[in-house]
């Protein structure tokens, strides 16, 4: 009953997203979407436990909207549908907002309680049964306006380490596609006054475009740099191997914390370049596609 109630949540939502597409109060192009296709339906990955990460910055209204795009068979399958991490005090506010989003299969996520929690533990559970998981790197909306900026050229503000940490501690290495969206932060603009910023503009210009999927090479070259190795088993406890490599007890294991830290950095960095850079290529160095 649970999995035909979740099935039920996401494919009225999508068809819900998917009719205002379509309806003719705003317009919407698509890039590359075979990417995200081909991977979804890969049975062989799925065997194999690989998941599939799409990651994009936080504009607003992206997630569910820009999932109207996909076929609607999709949202009948949960192996072809994403979860995600929510906030806590924004999502899951009310029982009924908590019963939608938990069937929407929006993983709840306490902001400022660090990258080991119950939501990035799923997160990564999700990952190695194979499915799709999306994620918001800054873990809050920004929009471009508000992206900060040196001599001219925005950056994304920086993504968090949960990222990291997800990736870094998957059994196999997911498929990590970079994604890029424009003129949503245009369809509901921040600070806008009451009642206004409850509803949508129209007539605005959408775009989604996915990225070539990130090497794998690229992770696995940053990792093997910090030479990362999970010390920790999944029940809390040190591993053999965590108390050959840190032979000095607990200032030995206080180092390899800092090392890990580290390690998840750079694997956070390498995804926030990639999405940054399918953000040039689609909308220049402001990444604000002023024609919306």
């Amino acid at each position: 009953m649970a999995e035909l109630l979740s099935t039920a949540t996401i494919t009225a939502t999508g068809l819900l997203c998917k009719a205002f597409l379509n309806s003719g109060l705003c317009s919407i192009t698509v890039s590359n979407l075979h990417i995200l296709l081909n991977a979804l339906r890969n049975d062989e990955r799925r065997r194999h436990g690989q998941g599939v990460v799409t990651g994009v910055p936080h504009t607003t209204l992206d997630d569910p909207l820009a999932w109207g795009t996909l076929p609607i068979e999709l949202y009948l399958n949960s192996n072809t549908t994403r979860w995600s991490l929510g906030a806590s005090e924004i999502m899951f506010t009310t029982p009924l907002f908590s019963a939608f989003f938990r069937k929407g299969q929006v993983l709840e996520t306490f902001r400022g309680k660090g990258i080991f929690q119950p939501s990035v533990d799923i997160a990564i559970k999700r990952l190695n049964e194979g499915h799709w998981v999306h994620l918001f790197g800054e873990g809050k909306i920004n929009q471009p306006p508000d992206y900060p900026r040196t001599n001219g050229v925005a950056r994304l503000p920086r993504f968090k380490w949960g990222v990291g940490r997800i990736l870094m501690e998957t059994a196999v290495p997911p498929l990590i596609i970079p994604m890029w969206l424009t003129g949503f932060d245009k369809l509901m603009p921040e600070h806008r006054s009451s009642p206004c910023k409850y509803f949508p503009r129209l007539g605005v210009r959408l775009g989604v475009a996915f990225g070539d999927p990130i090497p794998v090479e690229e992770i696995t070259a940053a990792l093997s740099a910090r030479s990362y190795v999970p010390l920790i088993r999944e029940d809390g406890t040190n591993s053999k191997l965590s108390n050959e490599l840190c032979p000095g007890g607990c200032v030995g294991r206080t180092a390899h914390k800092r090392h890990m830290d580290v390690a998840r950095s750079d694997v956070t960095a390498i995804i926030q370049r990639a999405v940054e850079a399918l953000g040039r290529r689609v909308s220049g160095d402001l990444l604000d596609d002023s024609r919306s």
